[in-house]
């Protein structure tokens, strides 16, 4: 029998150590939605990228126009850096794209991911980058920033933690940079991010004051109905025909599969709900923050 391998308990103690394993996936050191984006683009650049045209529509975008889009959104985080003299530390700096434009520009700069295969690829690419492989809030470096920026990475760090880091890495004078999406309220299925709310409480609480504040939601928001879409049009369409074809090949199969499948479809509603350009605008604002200390 084919499939007999399922009534093997062996198999099944596999099973038991795989699915162990799994289960201590950590969003902040693999990000499955990152990784993706990363395979369709070429620039190393792992977020959403800013439009200056808000109205761009998602079935006119061209893999070239999201590039730009990214390299846009970067040069705005560049062109908030006053201080020329002393290093920036890119948090959470993905496959290295913003800090190798740093690097380029002539500032000095540090680059750290928890992420084992990020800090591979950047040693690997860009070996001239001074890197760090641990979380932020684990960061023991001896240096201290003249600037530093959290470039869709804050939103994986806890707030109370993200202040005491600061306080210790940040020179007299110094800025914090943040550039990431916020919750509005506790409703909706997509639970990441801080509470705006909270998020401007923390900043009283811990004496820092904004010096900039820009709601940048709808420049972000063509990359996110441009991904919508190509779920919407591609993904979901192929997902059904596999269980279509599965259906009438495998019969047995198939009925075997139910709590499989479900399961899956589920997954794949609760992932899909970050990037709903509706539900986004109406559970989230994208904000860019230059912070100093009060």
């Amino acid at each position: 029998m084919k499939f007999s391998y399922l009534l093997n308990p062996i198999e099944w103690f596999k099973a038991y150590s795989f699915a162990k394993k799994n289960s201590k996936f950590d969003k902040s050191t693999y990000d499955l939605e990152l990784y993706l984006y990363s395979k369709i683009l070429s620039n190393n650049m792992l977020h959403y990228g800013y439009f200056e045209d808000t109205n761009t529509k998602p079935e006119d975008i061209s893999f070239r126009q999201l590039e730009d889009a990214q390299i846009k959104y970067a040069e705005n985080i560049i062109d908030n850096i006053e201080d020329q003299n002393n290093p920036v530390l890119d948090v959470g700096c993905g496959t290295g794209g913003l800090s190798q434009l740093m690097h380029k520009k002539g500032l000095k700069v540090e680059s750290l991911t928890p992420n084992k295969n990020q800090i591979e690829y950047i040693n690997k690419s860009f070996s001239y980058l001074k890197t760090h492989h641990c979380k932020f809030e684990n960061f023991k470096g001896d240096s201290k920033f003249g600037t530093v920026i959290n470039s869709e990475s804050f939103q994986y760090i806890k707030l109370d933690d993200a202040f005491k880091m600061m306080d210790k890495i940040l020179l007299p004078n110094g800025k914090w940079i943040i550039v990431d999406y916020f919750r509005l309220h506790g409703e909706g299925i997509e639970k990441s991010g801080h509470y705006l709310d909270t998020f401007r409480e923390k900043l009283k609480e811990n004496n820092w004051k904004i010096t900039k504040e820009q709601d940048i939601t709808l420049n972000v928001l063509p990359t996110i109905s441009y991904i919508h879409m190509f779920i919407d049009r591609l993904i979901v369409p192929i997902k059904h025909f596999g269980y279509e074809k599965l259906r009438f090949k495998k019969p047995k199969l198939y009925y075997m599969s139910s709590r499989l499948r479900e399961s899956i479809d589920k997954k794949m509603n609760k992932e899909t709900a970050a990037i709903d350009p509706v539900k986004f605008v109406n559970e989230k604002k994208y904000m860019f923050f230059v912070l100093e200390k009060s």
